[in-house]
């Protein structure tokens, strides 16, 4: 136990004393915008550190051992000696989006420009649009994410430098889907930040696909923080399909915060990975807002994916919906921590939380922990969660009628995930993850598509 203690403070200190020696190399070139929220967060990080076991909402996720490995940080732009619209080829060919390129965290410079988008729509660098337009985010970036007491949201907000802006006014319909590609790359273990805010205004309508890929086979540690504001009425569409090499770390944060009679669609597919942790929190602030929540993984191997989700229900006449599901072979392990919380003046609250995981092997692992916590009396809500095996019976059925057993196992395995898929709102998306799911099944995706590991 000791030795833990010590392992965990100088993980942290490592983090703190980098702040300090790269203090000036951060705030160059940035706007007061972003400079401003550095000090505050840093303190914030060195009053937990690291979270580990003991933190509750980590306890089954080791991050010490992550972190305390070394790696280069990325603290300013760098070159790209290719052009990766070039080298790198979207899993969803046929899906017609605009395309954004981020490399390492930073807005790649070679992005082409975009055409055609609806006045007024601002897509683009967080860094560029912080420094000439910053009114477009001083009421709105960190406003979310400070009220977070996650250590490594406040760690993203010391060292956060760019990332993807988007910015959506009012009555404007944006019907085509911005896709942001976050691409990786490096020829030795590198340390990325990446902070991204969206920012959908009253009776708007978006779409954003982030897709997060590796062009390397070496190891790496990903921190990414996301603010998305969803107005009165807006409807927003907010997926991410996870696709990198098995020695990558990821940990995703995204915060929605709802107004009045607005929708969102949140979904998340963690295709292949080393360690993904994708933190989720929902603030429903506007009465009659209607949230969808919607994660699956695939895993084998000694990958790890941990989602955790808070649904925080703050006015009454609010309808959630959550539903995550896990496939997990070999020796791999899943986690799902799921929390709804209804206030006191969240009256005629609908909310509702599943999570359904299937076990292939004897080896492989599943922790799961949904939560209800209610402080309202007139509300509607439930909560469960499954850890199994295949159903036999199914196996059977399907085996007296002339199936194969290897073709019985997996058509069992995608009706299990298609609830999941089914959910997604954008056609050409929908169909390609269904492809892609049925590779990942059959073993076809035994490595992430665009790297060698």
């Amino acid at each position: 136990m000791t030795q833990t203690l010590i392992n965990k403070k100088a993980v942290s200190e490592k983090y703190s004393e980098l702040y300090q020696v790269n203090r000036s190399t951060l705030d160059q070139g940035s706007s007061p915008v972003l400079n401003r929220m550095r000090d505050i967060a840093i303190k914030r990080f060195e009053q937990q550190g690291v979270p580990g076991f003991k933190n509750e909402d980590y306890k089954y996720t080791n991050l010490e051992r992550v972190f305390g490995k070394e790696y280069r940080h990325i603290f300013e732009y760098e070159k790209v000696d290719v052009d990766l619209n070039e080298v790198f080829r979207c899993d969803v060919p046929q899906l017609d989006t605009y395309t954004i390129l981020l490399v390492n965290g930073w807005y790649y410079a070679r992005n082409k420009q975009l055409e055609g988008l609806p006045d007024g729509v601002v897509v683009g660098s967080l860094k560029q649009v912080a420094n000439e337009q910053p009114e477009l985010l001083e009421n709105y970036l960190n406003r979310q994410a400070a009220l977070s007491d996650d250590p490594l949201v406040a760690l993203n907000t010391a060292f956060a430098q760019d990332g993807f802006f988007m910015y959506v006014p009012e009555n404007v319909k944006f019907e085509k889907p911005v896709q942001v590609i976050n691409l990786t790359r490096a020829q030795e273990a590198v340390f990325s930040t990446q902070r991204n805010l969206i920012i959908a205004g009253a009776n708007s309508e978006a779409k954003v696909i982030f897709c997060d890929h590796t062009l390397t086979s070496s190891e790496c540690l990903g921190n990414s923080v996301t603010e998305v504001f969803v107005g009165d009425r807006a409807v927003v569409d907010v997926y991410a399909v996870q696709n990198q090499n098995n020695k990558s770390n990821a940990i995703n944060s995204v915060f929605f915060k709802l107004g009045e009679k607005s929708n969102l669609m949140s979904g998340v597919a963690s295709l292949h990975g080393g360690l993904i942790r994708n933190n989720l929190l929902v603030s429903m602030d506007g009465e009659n807002a209607e949230a969808n929540v919607y994660g699956m993984s695939f895993t084998d191997k000694r990958q790890h994916v941990d989602n955790y989700t808070n649904i925080q229900h703050n006015q009454a006449n609010c309808l959630s919906n959550q539903l995550y599901k896990n496939v997990l072979d070999e020796d791999s392990v899943g986690a799902f921590t799921g929390r709804i919380h209804v206030a006191r003046d969240a009256q005629k609250t609908n909310a509702f939380q599943r999570n359904n995981n299937v076990l292939l092997t004897d080896t492989a692992k599943m922790n799961t922990k949904p939560q209800l916590i209610i402080d309202a009396d007139d509300v509607k809500c439930s909560h469960g969660a499954t850890v199994g095996q295949i159903d036999l019976d199914a196996l059977f059925y399907m085996r007296q009628r002339g199936i194969g057993e290897a073709d019985a196992r997996m058509m069992l395995m995608n009706a299990f995930a298609h609830e999941v898929v089914q959910e997604i709102r954008i056609e050409p998306l929908r169909d390609r993850i269904d492809e892609l799911v049925e590779k990942r099944l059959k073993g076809e995706l035994g490595k992430c598509n665009n790297c060698d590991a």
